[in-house]
Order: structure tokens, then sequence, then C-alpha cells
């Protein structure tokens, strides 16, 4: 049991950079942003698996301790629990008045089988095993209660068992998927449709649940009334559209901590911000490009950070590394900053490369980077032109004549002046199959149940030693001749029972009672 606990403790240490750095499994934007903001320290934390905690070896090393250990404790504790439960309860003791619970009374007018029999009735009807022992000539009962105290630290023990069971076994047959949905896009349950997936060990594709899932609107709601909060996120809201193979379609809200349920998953709302659409068009005014760009997030005013990679149909490609500002405020160097995360004045500043984007190799590359050690930047801080810059609705001419690139107005209806949904918002979805989740709960019942009986359920025997007397030694005042009794009430608590002394006296005044004691 030590060794068991020392191992939980160390499986609780071996979770704590879980939570320090983001995790593949939950967070893999937050990864990718965390090797841009560290280069140099995230290379070493990746090969000692910080960012993939709880599929690495050295916590799966400890987690299978953990269960080996709780099995090698629950095993011969359960058969010796069932040993004791068809046990006869013990012996009683010779000398009771050596305990430190002990009471004495004497009755007058009373044989040796009436006093026993009240006292077994009592007994039986408390829930104790009581069993007769005669020593010395003196007859007692020894009775014991409690059994379901162990039962319920057996029944703990073996539900944590079932707990690790279940998250070990039963998670591999589960995924973890991430998708970015812009709104009016759709996500598709398919494995080619995620941006990234994590399958159990034994997952199988075919396994996925049919269905997409549509973003109609992304809707957030910010304090304007608190001026020390303002522009403090309140809600977040992502309304969708679900639709099955035959064709059913349901309105439905995905929230923050309220996941949507749906087809065997849980889609939760991991992140959110803009998707500025952009448009490059040729010389000749061909579109060779255009699509709807998440931008990250690098503040709580949601300044974002997005690329754009044109491969294809200009005469050499090009990569953009752009900002995003919805609030645009100039800064004394020229540069902009965003003072408050809706559309009230929305600027998207463009530098430009051209060269190699390293994707020819097929090695697959992130959407969110751009490597620029063989590209040459043509527009920007580190070049001879400015960086481009649009507001939504405004077209800008590329550098060296390579064509036009335009911020398309997504709400072209708006008044002038009105930026409100002229930017499209992307949802970050956490996409969920565990099967286990029911397991998990139906063990973690039984841990609760199991502790709270283990905890309130007091362990303890009770011992009634019956001695056969005079009557005059019984009661002096006694005017008639006849038999009495001398009983000896005791308990003993496997473990702290500060109840025990309460149970013998109530025993004494149940039983003096039962034998026709008047009370006060």
């Amino acid at each position: 049991m030590k060794t068991a606990i020392l191992l939980l403790l160390l499986l609780a240490i071996a979770a704590i950079p879980g939570s320090l750095v983001p995790q593949r499994s939950s967070d893999p934007n937050g990864v990718t942003q965390y090797f841009t903001d560290n280069p140099d320290l995230a290379p070493i934390l990746d090969k000692i698996q910080l960012f993939d905690v709880y599929s690495s070896p050295w916590f799966s090393a400890v987690y299978i301790l953990l269960f080996i250990s709780l099995i090698g404790c629950i095993i011969p504790r359960t058969k010796h629990h069932f040993d004791a439960m068809r046990a006869r309860p013990p012996r009683t003791p010779a000398r009771l008045s050596r305990l430190a619970d002990h009471r004495e009374e004497t009755y007058a007018d009373v044989d040796v089988e009436t006093a026993l029999a009240e006292a077994r009735s009592i007994l039986t009807s408390s829930r104790y095993r009581v069993e007769e022992y005669e020593q010395r000539g003196v007859r007692s009962l020894s009775a014991e209660r409690g059994y379901l105290r162990e039962t319920g630290n057996l029944v703990f023990h073996a539900s944590l068992v079932g707990v690790l069971i279940a998250v070990g076994v039963g998670g591999g047959f589960g995924y973890s998927g991430q998708r970015v949905v812009v709104e009016g896009q759709s996500f598709v349950n398919s494995v080619i449709d995620y941006d990234s997936i994590n399958p159990g060990r034994f997952f199988d594709e075919d396994s996925l649940s049919p269905y997409a899932l549509n973003l109609d609107s992304f809707d957030v709601t910010y304090e304007t009334a608190n001026l020390d909060a303002y522009g403090q996120p309140i809600d977040f809201t992502a309304h969708v559209t679900t639709t099955t193979p035959d064709g059913e379609s349901s309105d439905q809200e995905i929230k923050v901590n309220h996941p949507l349920r749906f087809e065997g998953t849980d889609v939760f709302l991991l992140g959110n911000g803009y998707a500025p659409t952009i448009t490059v068009r040729d010389p000749d005014g061909k579109v060779v490009f255009t699509d709807s760009v998440p931008f990250l997030p690098q503040d709580a005013n949601l300044t974002s950070i997005g690329v754009v990679k044109i491969p294809d149909g200009l005469s050499e490609q090009v990569g953009m590394v752009g900002f995003f500002y919805p609030t645009a405020q100039p800064l004394d160097d020229g540069a902009f900053t965003s003072t408050y995360p809706d559309l009230v004045l929305p600027i998207l500043s463009l530098n430009v490369y051209t060269g190699d984007l390293g994707i020819d190799d097929g090695v697959p590359r992130s959407v969110y980077t751009l490597n620029t050690d063989e590209m040459t930047q043509v527009a920007g801080r580190d070049s001879d032109v400015e960086a481009i810059q649009l507001s939504p609705g405004d077209t800008a001419e590329l550098p060296n004549g390579l064509g036009s690139i335009e911020f398309e107005n997504a709400n072209p209806d708006a008044a002038a002046g009105d930026y409100s949904g002229s930017v499209p918002r992307f949802a970050s979805l956490d996409i969920h199959n565990d099967p286990s989740q029911v397991w998990v709960l139906v063990f973690a019942v039984l841990v609760v149940l199991g502790l709270l009986t283990s905890l309130f359920v007091p362990r303890r025997r009770v011992w009634v030693a019956v001695h056969p007397v005079s009557a005059a030694s019984a009661d002096d005042t006694a005017d008639e001749s006849g038999s009495g009794v001398r009983v000896e009430y005791a308990g003993l608590a496997r473990g702290e029972d500060p109840g025990l002394a309460d149970a013998v006296d109530a025993l004494a005044y149940r039983h003096g009672t039962a034998l026709g004691v008047e009370r006060p």
C-alpha cells in the first residue's frame, strides 16, 4: 500500500508538465506556437516528450507500475477479507475490564439465559454477527460488525484499477482530432478532413460516425459596461448545423465548457479568431488563390498572425506573413496594434516574400508558419517596398508585377464605415470519441462510494459477559430471594472509532431496559 501511495503521488507529479506546456493531443496549434516562441527550448522539451506527456514511455511506466501495485494490494486483501467474513467472531477476552471502553452492571431477579437472549436480540438488530462462548463457567456473547468498511476499501481500490483499465484500454479505441472551421464552411467527420488527428492504438477508421458539421455563425459578446474590463469576452457561441447521411439536419450550439454531443462524439470549442478572405490574381486578372485564411490571435485584443502560400499560378512562388488588427491603432514607430477585439477599424498588413516555399520536396509544412530562409522579401520592413496594408474591400498590386491581392469584404451590404461582419471568424474545434467514458463514470462513482463507506462505517467488536450472582449481592435491598446476574459490556475498535464509548453505553442502556430496569 505504501508503494501504491508513492506511485500515485509520482503519477500526479508526472502529470504536472502536461498542464505547463501545450499538448499535441489537445492543442496542436499551441505546440506550433510554442516552437515559434521558443525555438531553442522547444526541441529539447520535445526530445523528452513533454508535448506528449500522457503517451510518453516514462508516464506510462509510472501508470503501469501503479496498476500492478494496486492489484498486488487487492488480491491478498480480498482473500483475507473473504476468510474473515466466514470466520466466527473471536473469543471473548478473559479480562474485559482491561479494555478502555468497559461497563459493568448488576441486575437482580434475572437469570443468565434471559440476559443472553436479550443481549443477542439487541446485537442482532444492530447488525452484529453474534457468537456465544463459555469459559470457566461464564457465558458470553462475542459480536462483530463493520465488515462493510473493508469491503468499501476494496471496492475503492478495485475501482481505481477499473479506471486505469478503462482509460488505458478503452481509450485505445477512441480518437481525438482538431479542425479549424471558418464561418460558412463545413467539416466532414472523416480522417482526411481533420487538420490533425490522434487515434488510439486500436482505432479503426471505419468506426468514425459519418456526419457533417457546418459553422453557420460565430457570436462573441464583449464587456462594454465595466470600463475596468472593457473588451473582455463574456460569451462565445458557435452556431452550427449538423447533418447525418440520411439527410437529417439540426441546428446546434457549441459553447465553452458546453460541448456538442453528437453521434458518439464530443465537439469542444477550443479557440476562435478571424479568417480574412484573401484573393490573389495574376497580372491578367485570373484568380490563382482565394480562401479565408485563419489568423492566430496573439493577445486579448486579437492582434493576429497568419500565413498565405501561393505555390502556383504566378511567375514565382509567393509567401506572405500577415498581421491582422481588428481595431487598428498606429504606434510611434509606424507599426499597428489592436486596441479592441471586435471589428471597429480592421487592417490587414502583409509582408511579401518570393522564392522557394519548401513544399516541392513533399515534406509536410505547417500552414501557420513560413520558412523564409530560401526566400527574398519584396514588401515589408526589411525591403525597399512598404508592407501592403488593406481594409476590407481594398485591392493592392503585388510587387514586381506579380499580380494583385484583394482583402474581400464578407459583408458588402454594410453601411460605409461599418465593418461588422466584414471578416469571417473561425472556430477551433476539438472532436473527441472515447468509448471508455461510461465505464470511467461507473468506476468513478464506485470509487466515491467505496471511499465514503471505508471512512464512515466503523469496524468494531463488542462483548457481553454474563456472570451469575446471588440475589443478595445483586440487590442488598431486595426483599425476595432469587437469582441475579452481573453483566460486563466492553468494546474494541479496529482503527479510530470516536463513537465506540457511546456505542458501549448505548448497549448497556438498552440491555438494562430490556431486562426491566427502570429508567428516569
